[in-house]
């Protein structure tokens, strides 16, 4: 059972840390409702604004620079590696 909650953790972690990264991709690039990627975009951004919208609210406004993103890739990657840890015993 350990083993299945720590591959569970695993997973939903890579999959969010793969969506953070393709949004922050994504936002370089003008991909409008006519693209064929809107609709993974629309999916990832649909997955990823409850993690980064909380962690925007307590960042200090810097210009048109959002590191919402990558305060939320470090926060994933500790939270992971600390429930593994935990589970793990």
């Amino acid at each position: 059972m350990e083993a299945y909650l720590v591959q569970f953790v695993t997973i939903l972690s890579t999959v969010l840390y793969i969506a953070l990264l393709i949004r922050v991709f994504s936002s370089w690039l003008n991909v409008g409702p006519t693209s064929p990627l809107f609709p993974i975009l629309n999916i990832v951004y649909q997955v990823t604004e409850p993690i980064l919208a909380p962690i925007r609210r307590v960042l200090p406004k810097l210009g048109m620079l959002d590191l919402s993103p990558m305060v939320a890739l470090l926060l994933l990657t500790f939270i992971r590696s600390a429930f593994v840890r935990i589970i793990t015993g």
